[in-house]
Parts: C-alpha cells; structure tokens; sequence
C-alpha cells in the first residue's frame, strides 16, 4: 500500500490519534533498510503543525549516508500530507494578478480580537522551473480598503515578471496595530510553510517589501525572517534599530530607499543610521552585506516606488550559509525557534531588555560560535516624543541557554570528526550520528524543505 493512501486511511479512521509519540520501527531488517516509519512521523506531524509550543520528536534510529537523500525526501512528503489534511484556511488557487483573485484568512482571536486578513493571491508571467518568486507587499497606514487596492495595482506596475505576490490587508486599523504584531505573525508563519509546500513557488526566492507603516514592517520582518529571505525593500520608512537589528540581515539583499525631506518621525534620520550600520557591517565581512539604501533628493514622504522589486529579485536565498549572526530578538512577545540551522532547546533567563546574539562561522569541519548577551544603550532620543533614535550595545558571554546546530553535508563533512567551540572553548568533538529524528525536528522546526537536517550537535552553555 503506497504512502498516500495508507494515511488517507489513518485520518479516515481516526486511527493516528492513538498512535505513541515514539512509535518507530524497531526490528532489524527496518533498521539495516534505513527505512522511514511512515506512520510515526505523521502522527507527530498532525499533532504538532501550527503548533506554539511543541514537544520534540524522540527517534533512536540511525540514517546512512547513502539513505539520507530518500529518507528526507520521505520526510517531506510525509509534511506535505500531514499539512494537505490539515483542518486550517489554505492558499487559495493561483490566477493570474490582475484578475483580482483574493482570499481571507481568519487569525486567532487570542491574537488579536476580530481579525480577518484578506489578501491578493495571483501571478505574473509564466511560471519558471523552479518555481515562481513570491512577493509579500505591505501596505501603508491610510485607510486599509484603499491602500490595499493601490497595492494591488502597484503589484502589477512593478517590473518583476515572473513572480507571485501576497498582497494582506491589515485586519484592523488603529494607533497599535501593526505589521509586525502577534496576529500577523502567526499569518507570516502561515504564508511561509504554505507557499513552501506549493510546486509553483521558488522555496530559494521570498522577498518582502512594504511602503511607510508597510516599510517599518518589512524592515522588521527582514530582520527577525532572514533565514526565509532572498531580500528585503522596506520603503519610506525607518525604525530604530533595536527594532531590526542588521546583524541578522547578512546573507540577503536590503534595499531601503526614503526621501530626503521625509522627516516624519526621523525617518530620513533612522535611514541614514541603518545606511551607515550596513556599511560598518559590509567592510568587517566583505561581500556578506549587500545592500542599495539611499535618501532620494527633493523628496519627502512620496518616491518613485518601481526600482525596489526589480533590484530584489536578482537575490536567491542561501539557506545554509556557513556564516551568519542572529540576534535573538521578540517580536509582540513572540521569538523565533530558531535560524537557518541553529534552533532553540531552552532560552537562558535574562535580564530585561537582554538579548542574545549567536555569530557563527564554520571553517572545513570546524564550527565557531560566539554568544553573547547583549544591552542597549540609548545615546540620542528625539525630543518630542521621546524615541530611542541611536543606541549603544554592549556584550558579555552568555554563561545559559541550551540549543541545537543542525548540520548537513552542505556544511560540514559528516564522514568525518566535527570540532565545535563556543566562546573560545572546546564544546563538541567528534563524529555526528545521522539520525531520522534530527530530519523531522528540523522539518518541523523550520517547514522549510532547504533545511531538513540529519545530524545535530546538542549545546549546553552551563556545561561548559
């Protein structure tokens, strides 16, 4: 009995809710095939998807090298089916963007009360062979009904051919609704494990870009989603860094155009501020921080909007990039499981307004992580209402925490012995086991098929 029709029958019955979280095949004849339990991994799939909080997967089963392809192949295809019967608002149909095709997504109401996202779906151009682009636009903060309709049309003015664009409108309006809030995480969260289950989408190609309220959105989203990013376009807006640390941007394209005059809450200031942090950042790691960001003469909150998409999809996403730094910071509350193949066991007690900040490097078979924990500091507020502006950080060794790095053959050699040193000290050394339930944490973790992982090093700063 194929894979499909087994579970189809499973769901019908109810039978997987039975099932043992551990449930694994253990007979010999299993274990020397490498094979997948099939069965196992979709009833932790089904359980966990779109879950806030979920338990890891428990597998002792051990993965050949020459069986990792296949095995995470069956993985995958295992997510796409736990998601396919999935009891959730799905993507509706691709058409063509003109035509005006548009869906609604209802969020949580725990999230945010009364919350209903509709959104343009559609595509322009004829869908390449890897899949098409996808573009999430950001509206402004004018009324929502008419800035979303000028997204769409926008969308289709934009010289970006091929491509696919979700196009949200923001679910309620108001001074503390924003794109970066809880409701619409959950909806981001949503976007990025659909559209990368989808055959007609590029999973290497997401881009995000955003207009005024869209721009200090798509400037937050750049830095908390990096790992999902080929670039970035926020556009007439500027946050405070503390909001969007570039740190995290280093291996995707930022584009940042604003107006000369747009001194509206400083945005033309704060532009500046991140031009001249992307510039400290690119001479320190020479060709790691690509970006475009310029202030537009004469102009003030209005610019010429078309050159951001076109200078944004020459980007391809590096999935597993064997440097990166990631400052871990909240969102609403919200922080992230992980990046690229770092992921999250236990977050370290800190002190408030405390973060943590992981640089990694991996060099042949050696991986070295500095982590640190990180204060800010303001050293410029605006005198009218009494924002940060320009802040001062400051670093120590995190002496807490407990969390993963994933690894693959695309990073290290996991025929041989592995080195990992964390703030200087020796951590790990030896030869990672290839294990299936390292393939089904990641997938889980991250819904990404770029990053299914079958070995993992476990990090425990306190036993260092």
């Amino acid at each position: 009995m194929n894979l499909n029709k087994k579970i189809s029958i499973l769901l019908t019955a109810g039978l997987y809710l039975c099932l043992p979280l551990n449930l694994i095949a253990k007979d010999k004849e299993t274990e020397k095939k490498g094979a997948v339990d099939d069965i196992a991994v979709m009833n932790y799939f089904s359980r966990n998807i779109a879950q806030d909080t979920i338990l890891p997967f428990r597998c002792d089963q051990k993965l050949k090298s020459g069986n990792i392809e296949s095995a995470s192949n069956q993985i995958w295809n295992i997510w796409k089916t736990a998601n396919a019967h999935l009891k959730e608002e799905k993507l509706i149909p691709l058409k063509k963007l003109p035509e005006g095709h548009k869906g609604l997504w209802k969020l949580p109401a725990e999230k945010e009360p009364n919350a209903q996202m509709p959104y343009y779906w559609g595509y322009k151009g004829k869908c390449p062979e890897a899949g098409y682009p996808l573009f999430l636009y950001l509206h402004g903060s004018g009324p929502k009904d008419q800035e979303w309709y000028t997204g769409w049309r926008l969308a289709q003015m934009f010289e970006d051919n091929p491509s696919v664009y979700f196009i949200p409108q923001i679910p309620n309006e108001g001074a503390y609704y924003r794109w970066w809030q809880k409701a619409k995480i959950y909806a981001w969260e949503r976007l990025f494990r659909q559209a990368m289950l989808s055959d007609s989408i590029d999973a290497n190609r997401f881009y995000c870009f955003g207009i005024s309220e869209g721009g200090y959105g798509s400037q937050r989203l750049a830095s908390y989603y990096a790992d999902y990013l080929a670039a970035a376009g926020p556009m007439a807006g500027g946050e405070p860094l503390i909001n969007a640390p570039v740190e995290n941007c280093m291996n995707i394209g930022y584009s940042m155009l604003t107006g000369s005059e747009d001194y509206g809450f400083y945005r033309n200031t704060l532009t500046q501020y991140t031009l001249a942090a992307f510039d400290s950042l690119e001479q320190k790691y020479p060709g790691c921080y690509r970006h475009r960001i310029a202030l537009i003469p004469g102009r003030g909150h209005g610019i010429d909007y078309r050159p951001t998409t076109p200078w944004l999809k020459d980007f391809v996403r590096n999935p597993q990039p064997k440097s990166f730094i990631w400052e871990d910071f909240e969102m609403d509350g919200i922080y992230r499981r992980g990046f690229y193949n770092l992921a999250i066991v236990e977050r370290a007690p800190l002190k408030s307004g405390e973060r943590t900040v992981y640089t990694m490097q991996i060099t042949d078979n050696r991986i070295d992580l500095e982590v640190k924990n990180v204060t800010y500091k303001v050293v410029e507020t605006d005198p009218q209402w009494g924002i940060g502006l320009k802040y001062q950080k400051t670093c120590q060794d995190a002496k807490q925490g407990k969390f993963l790095i994933y690894l693959s053959s695309d990073l290290v050699n996991l025929g041989r012995k592995v080195s990992v040193y964390v703030n200087g000290k020796k951590a790990y050394a030896g030869k990672p086991q290839q294990r299936l339930e390292h393939l089904v944490n990641s997938c889980i973790t991250f819904a990404d098929p770029e990053r299914l992982f079958p070995a993992a090093v476990a990090i425990d700063l306190e036993k260092l």
